[in-house]
């Protein structure tokens, strides 16, 4: 892992660079080492517009599982900040990225937000896409006219363990070893054969910042979220569940499993992704992530039994993944302007599984929409708290070792031309 330090460490790459800094590499320098943001990173629409441009359009970003587009012709349209994807699936099975811009004048090509169609037709001037983006007709242009010139723009599109994942930049991060590591992991869970049980989004009156930064640490668990810190040894310093996470790694190798675990948290410089991959456990009796700890769905996956444990994943700054044998989640961070984000939910569940058979909805989402409710609240108390002008920032806790080292990444991002 590359580790970095905001503060001393960037002001020396920064003054070593030829241009002189602007404002924001100001900021970015003068950020004191182990302490929160200052207030401009949350507020100032300059720092969103370079987040988007040099954190956002880098990385790699989970879209969804697979299974929201099951059939050919299947599509459904994702916004990602400014832009507009349309995940859809070929003839072929195969699915396609496009960018939800006519290559014309530069219309909305698709108006639903998902469905079945073998074509796209633009409203404005009707042109018309396959599924696979390329051009198909264009009426009235002239006979000199080459239509496979003007197809839809497409994303970079890699899937792992299920999952959908898109990247905007010209040449992309190295995705291979992420592939490794969520097979290692994800895929021991079964996930590649999983389903989505339910999907829930959240708007956040935040920058998007303050969402991720609450997610990745769980000093705030024990006061906020008195439900999941019934269940989640996670609520406590490491060093105190020491011996739980023992037990959990023992009954997860009586399964006969090996689920991959590995820090590969690391900045783009060198054109890979940042990757976390970690286990912990959960309390004494309790298997699985619900309201109660008792099962909530059928075992997925190679998992024959429960082992008292989870898998979370931290990947690229803005997708995030916690694998439960009995099901899964997929927590999506979505930028929107400055000052608001959204955040999407996904429950996955075993492919087969029957709703009202093999699981209740109810009872498979209670913890994660209790949790998620809570967050809502705590981060825009601190969006608030923020915008004030007498904000300043407060030294990070131990417990909070993910935070800072996520803030660290995500400056060290900011400051990469």
């Amino acid at each position: 892992m590359t580790k970095l330090h905001a503060g001393t460490a960037l002001a020396h790459d920064l003054s070593a660079t030829t241009q002189p800094l602007d404002a924001i590499d100001a900021l970015i320098a003068q950020q004191r080492p182990g302490f929160a943001l200052t207030r401009p990173f949350y507020t100032a629409p300059d720092i969103f517009t370079r987040d988007m441009e040099r954190v956002f359009r880098r990385h790699w970003h989970c879209l969804t599982h697979e299974s929201a587009v099951p059939n050919a012709g299947d599509f459904e349209l994702f916004k990602l900040g400014d832009e507009q994807i349309i995940l859809t699936r070929g003839a072929d099975g195969n699915l396609h990225a496009l960018l939800n811009v006519c290559r014309h004048r530069g219309a909305e090509v698709c108006t639903r937000q998902k469905g079945n169609a073998k074509a796209f037709v633009c409203p404005y001037h009707a042109w018309t896409y396959g599924n696979d983006g390329a051009l198909r007709a264009a009426r009235l242009m002239p006979k000199e006219f080459d239509r496979s010139l003007y197809g839809l723009k497409q994303v970079k599109l890699r899937m792992s363990a299920g999952l959908v994942f898109v990247s905007f930049a010209d040449t992309p991060l190295d995705f291979d070893p992420v592939d490794r590591a969520l097979q290692a992991s994800c895929g021991q869970y079964g996930w590649g054969n999983a389903k989505i049980a339910h999907r829930e989004t959240y708007a956040i009156d935040a920058n998007w910042k303050l969402a991720v930064e609450n997610y990745v640490e769980c000093y705030h668990c024990g006061p906020a979220h008195p439900e999941y810190s019934q269940t989640h040894a996670l609520e406590q310093p490491l060093h105190m569940i020491e011996e739980l996470n023992q037990s959990m790694e023992a009954r997860t190798c009586a399964l006969g499993i090996e689920v991959g675990s590995g820090d590969r948290w690391q900045t783009s410089e060198n054109g890979q992704e940042a990757i976390h991959v970690f286990r912990y456990a959960l309390y004494e009796g309790v298997r699985t992530g619900s309201q109660d700890g008792s099962p909530v769905a059928p075992l997925m996956g190679r998992f024959t039994d429960y082992d008292g444990g989870v898998t979370s994943v931290h990947l690229g700054g803005t997708s995030f993944l916690v694998c439960y044998p009995d099901h899964g989640m997929v927590y999506r961070f979505i930028p929107k302007t400055a000052d608001s984000c959204e955040m999407e939910l996904l429950w996955l569940v075993k492919g087969d599984a029957v709703e009202g058979r093999d699981y209740d909805l109810e009872c498979l989402t209670w913890l994660w929409r209790v949790t998620t409710d809570e967050d809502k609240k705590i981060i825009e108390h601190t969006s608030r708290g923020v915008r004030s002008h007498f904000y300043e920032p407060g030294p990070i806790a131990p417990m909070e070792q993910n935070e800072l080292r996520y803030i660290n990444w995500y400056l060290a991002e900011l400051a990469r031309p």
